[in-house]
């Protein structure tokens, strides 16, 4: 039901899916006010942090139109900072999907590229995925 209101209220919108880590955001981007919206809650509601904010706006400061685009955001999975790296990614992807202009900009600045780093597994005989126990001579 909810998915239905958010599609509604975005007619002749641009989808496009974004990753970072274990998150992963759905986002529609349409032309509008520059209002940006993650989970229903506005976005300096849901990242108060003012790095996350920073970095949620970067794509559309590069190019110059943080005020033109609105922006919906569905995001789930992993912390707070690896939803904005995939709300990023997915914010850059749509972008380049509105206009095929933008591509160079963003890919400038690696943008629409997914970061593909990820935690390391622990390894048995180890305590984490690198560091071994404490060794003991006596």
């Amino acid at each position: 039901m909810e998915q239905e209101k958010i599609i509604s209220n975005f007619k002749d919108s641009i989808y496009a899916t974004g990753r970072r880590k274990t998150s992963i955001a759905k986002v529609w981007l349409k032309k509008g006010s520059g209002n940006i919206s993650v989970n229903g809650k506005d976005y300096v509601q849901y990242f108060k942090r003012a790095n996350h904010q920073m970095k949620l706006l970067r794509p559309l400061e590069i190019i110059e139109q943080s005020t033109n685009y609105d922006v919906k955001c569905n995001v789930k999975g992993g912390g707070l900072t690896g939803q904005v790296g995939a709300m990023v990614h997915g914010i850059s992807k749509a972008l380049i999907l509105f206009d095929s202009g933008f591509k160079s900009i963003l890919k400038k600045e690696k943008l629409n590229t997914r970061d593909s780093r990820a935690v390391e597994r622990k390894k048995y005989g180890r305590r984490k995925a690198r560091r071994s126990f404490q060794f003991s001579k006596r």
